[in-house]
């Protein structure tokens, strides 16, 4: 038996992200036990992750426990585990413990929605200069990296290296990317100006690459142009058809339309495409079909593995109907996957999955966002609204709703100060340990006289879309 002893069919859920965490609930109070397996304890609300990485929320906020989030489901519980190999033919999903135990957890059906990872289109060598943000850990770390850099500035007597210190690049101009760059723009010319003495943080150069000719490429071009000019407004550089194609702890070398040039910059932040777990490449494999391109693994119009109507794949590592890694896929089809999985048992046939899409939206800074929702194109302050209301009701809990709309509302409207500033010496030796020093700066990489030829991944180096935006 099972969790609570409701019933002999065993479900494993890997994942507690959307997908994940809706199958879940969806299960409550059916004849099943459903086993929940996450290498984090917590369900992550990405939407909001780069609000924790510029100091604005604090990550409790956005990520609450999985155990308090399915307390109330009796036949559900939840492993911390990391899920490493599926056996379908026996049935068994193999995961190892934090104490390096290996687990084999039996199943009759299995729900994979592990989600999406960076992509670094074959330069993997660029994620030690240019962290993503995909996790809790990330967001922490972008933000004691980019207040790090603040402080060296401080620090600094030379105006170049000053220059360099204050200088944040973000690779990709989907809408992490926005966001992340309208939130250290609003970081830097608004809350710190008044915190400094030496530093003039107004002088912050923040720089946004998109190697597509236009910021946040799947909107429409009504909304990308008011992105663009609402960024350039905040004193954003816009660079578009640029792709970064080489770079080091000190600078990114971009190729342009003016040709190469290298940027001396002391904050990389990369933001510029995804790919699907590495475990839909297994699991593809042992069910003997191809990924895609981004890695993710074709499934059927009932969110089956081909050959493997016991198997599901949901969310960013799932290719169903070119539907975009945002969170309102992850959420309907881990619904329907609860119903599809509660039909079976009842004997019932369950109609294809078929996707409503909410729309899509993204903040650009204060009191500034653009929307594509229910066929209505939205700009300015209605659509920033518009983003707080759906943002807040799709988080999980009311705690979390109304701690966040009291941390917004103190931090954006009246104190436009960030709370969640706390970074100690320790921490900021590691995140400057690559930097460059008065005294032994590392010569300007100069622009190569014969660059090599760019791939066909790099020449698409466009904002793709994060795991879990648009309107939810």
């Amino acid at each position: 038996m099972g969790p609570s002893g409701t019933g002999s069919h065993r479900v494993i859920v890997v994942g507690g992200g959307f997908g994940g965490l809706n199958v879940t609930r969806a299960l409550d109070g059916a004849d099943v036990d459903v086993t929940l397996v996450d290498r984090a304890n917590h369900h992550l609300f990405q939407p909001l992750l780069y609000q924790v990485a510029t100091g604005i929320l604090p990550p409790g906020l956005i990520a609450p426990a999985l155990r308090s989030v399915t307390k109330k489901e009796r036949n559900a519980r939840v492993l911390l585990a990391d899920v490493q190999d599926v056996d379908l033919d026996r049935r068994v999903v193999r995961a190892g413990a934090p104490d390096g135990r290996q687990l084999e957890l039996p199943y009759d059906t299995l729900v994979v929605a592990a989600g999406a990872t960076h992509s670094y289109f074959g330069k993997g060598q660029f994620a030690e200069y240019a962290p993503g943000m995909k996790t809790i850990e990330d967001a922490r770390y972008l933000r004691d990296g980019i207040l790090a850099k603040f402080e060296m500035a401080e620090i600094a007597t030379d105006p170049v290296e000053r220059a360099e210190w204050l200088t944040f690049v973000v690779v990709g101009a989907g809408p992490t990317g926005v966001e992340l760059a309208g939130q250290i723009a609003e970081l830097a010319h608004t809350v710190l100006p008044q915190d400094y003495r030496t530093a003039d943080t107004h002088q912050a150069r923040i720089i946004l690459l998109e190697g597509a000719g236009a910021v946040l490429p799947p909107f429409a071009p009504k909304l990308q142009a008011y992105t663009k000019k609402r960024l350039e407004e905040m004193g954003i550089e816009v660079r578009l058809n640029t792709l970064a194609v080489d770079m080091d702890h000190q600078s990114i070398t971009v190729k342009g339309p003016d040709g190469l040039e290298t940027i001396r910059a002391g904050t990389r932040i990369w933001a510029a495409g995804v790919q699907a777990s590495p475990l839909a490449r297994v699991l593809a494999e042992k069910a003997g079909v191809e990924t895609d391109r981004a890695g993710r693994i074709p499934v059927g119009p009932d969110c089956t593995v081909p050959g493997h109507p016991e198997v599901f794949a949901i969310g960013d590592m799932a290719s169903l109907d070119k539907l975009p890694g945002v969170a309102q896929p992850a959420i309907q089809e881990g619904k329907y996957v609860g119903r599809v999985i509660k039909d079976r048992l009842a004997g019932r046939q369950t109609p294809p999955f078929k996707y409503f899409d909410k729309g899509t939206m993204a903040t650009i800074g204060y009191r500034s966002a653009v929307a594509d929702a229910f066929g209505v194109k939205v700009t300015g302050f209605l659509a920033y609204v518009m983003w707080v209301f759906i943002h807040v009701m799709y988080l999980v809990g009311w705690g979390n709703r109304l701690g966040t709309l009291y941390t917004w509302v103190r931090a954006l409207w009246l104190s436009h100060n960030r709370g969640n500033r706390i970074i100690a010496f320790e921490t900021a030796q590691q995140e400057v340990a690559g930097g460059s020093t008065p005294a032994a700066r590392p010569p300007t990489i100069l622009p190569r006289t014969a660059p090599p030829a760019a791939t066909d991944a790099e020449e698409a180096i466009p904002g793709a879309p994060r795991e879990a935006g648009g309107a939810g």
